[in-house]
């Protein structure tokens, strides 16, 4: 199993409920949908490899199934 690593964030109220809201569509905890926006933007923006392999269970680009 990975390794994981726990850190503070301090965000605004809004922006957080709005990642509430979009993890509460995905099916998704705030902290996963939070760590799916980063990869997703590192990967976009090409600071992080395609084919880094992403957290055991479901691939990070799909919601789960509703």
């Amino acid at each position: 199993m990975s390794q994981r690593k726990a850190f503070l964030l301090r965000i605004d109220p809004e922006l957080l409920e709005a990642v509430q809201r979009w993890a509460d569509d995905d099916l998704r905890s705030v902290n996963a949908q939070i760590e799916f926006l980063l990869r997703r933007a590192l990967r976009e923006t090409g600071r992080m490899k395609e084919s880094a392999p992403a957290r055991e269970g479901r691939p990070d680009d799909r919601p789960r199934s509703k």
